[in-house]
């Protein structure tokens, strides 16, 4: 557990994902943002959808229902993960982040894709017309605007974590250790591709006068967001199995390590996510010096809690290397 590093020392600074190990307030506003948007999209949709009668503003109704409710998973999420680690979770909770974002993508799967899909096949063989097209149409633009809120929100917070991680922004994306940046990301633009779809599935509809355009158009809004569960499954399916740090990231602790005045080599490392913005350490280091082994110990032990007194990692444990080991460079 992250302790004061004895003596007064300053806590040894690593170069990990930015925000506090929580998961972050920003990562709190971004998800109520998008719940906010959410709810007031999905009772809009809702009411198009019965007055329009379209099968791609059914789908798009259930993705945004889908989506409200996965929003409340990602706060709950966010609160879990941020409680404090006690003797029996010594390193935290942070990986109850990516079980509630695992319920929130399952959800997204089977509320949203399973449905929007079902739906759409069982208009194929429908021979309903829709009709007040202009209501569905003005709907869809104000659920782009929201969604767009949302979008650029999250986009928002990304930006600057991805330039202080030497990353692309959708590069950050995919890897941080953040799921609910991920998931709201993700369901904000499978959203708005959504959207898109609807708009020119009811537009076809008018058109020609057949409600197949339209419930094509339900289908496609499924498998869009069958393909977006799929990767938030996966995704938080690796952090929950236990994902090692970005390789840079590595780099960069070994780099600062071998900075230390005490440390001579760096045999062996291991850092591990175990929660947003939070790590384990494992490593075996060679000091500086000819002390004796109890000597050794206490400064091994002093090295672990100045590196566990940093807020992004939750715990430390420093074996010494033996002579044959090779050393790590960065």
């Amino acid at each position: 557990m992250p302790g004061e590093p004895p003596g007064g020392e300053a806590a040894i600074t690593f170069p990990l994902e930015p925000g506090d190990s929580s998961g972050g307030n920003e990562s709190t506003l971004t998800v109520i943002v998008a719940f906010v948007a959410n709810l007031l999209i999905a009772v809009a949709k809702s009411v198009a959808a019965v007055i329009t009668g379209s099968a791609s503003l059914v789908a798009e109704a259930a993705h945004s229902w889908a989506d409200t409710g996965n929003e409340i998973f990602l706060l709950i999420a966010n609160r879990r993960a941020a409680r404090p680690a006690d003797p029996a979770h010594p390193h935290g909770y942070g990986r109850e982040a990516y079980v509630w974002s695992m319920f929130a993508a399952l959800g997204l799967f089977v509320a949203g894709a399973a449905v929007s899909v079902t739906h759409g096949v069982q208009e194929l063989f429908s021979e309903q017309e829709a009709g007040d097209f202009v209501v569905g149409y003005v709907v869809l633009g104000v659920a782009f605007l929201l969604e767009g809120t949302s979008f650029l929100q999250s986009l928002r917070q990304a930006r600057p974590e991805a330039a202080s991680m030497q990353r692309d922004v959708f590069e950050h994306i995919v890897q941080t250790s953040d799921p609910t940046l991920r998931a709201v990301f993700f369901e904000d633009s499978a959203a708005l591709i959504g959207i898109v779809i609807a708009a020119a599935g009811l537009g076809l509809h008018q058109v020609t006068g057949s409600p197949v355009p339209d419930a094509i158009g339900s289908i496609l809004v499924g498998l869009v967001l069958g393909v977006v569960a799929v990767v938030l499954i996966q995704r938080n399916r690796s952090f929950l199995v236990g994902q090692e740090a970005d390789p840079r990231v590595r780099s960069e602790v070994i780099r600062a390590l071998l900075d230390l005045p005490e440390v001579s080599r760096v045999t062996y490392l291991r850092i591990e996510i175990v929660g947003p913005r939070t790590v384990t350490v494992v490593g075996d280091v060679d000091l500086a010096g000819d002390d004796v082994e109890s000597d050794l110990a206490v400064r091994l032990r002093a090295l672990e809690a100045r590196i566990s007194a940093s807020p992004a990692v939750a715990g430390t444990v420093l074996s010494l290397s033996s002579p044959d080991e090779k050393s790590l460079t960065p």
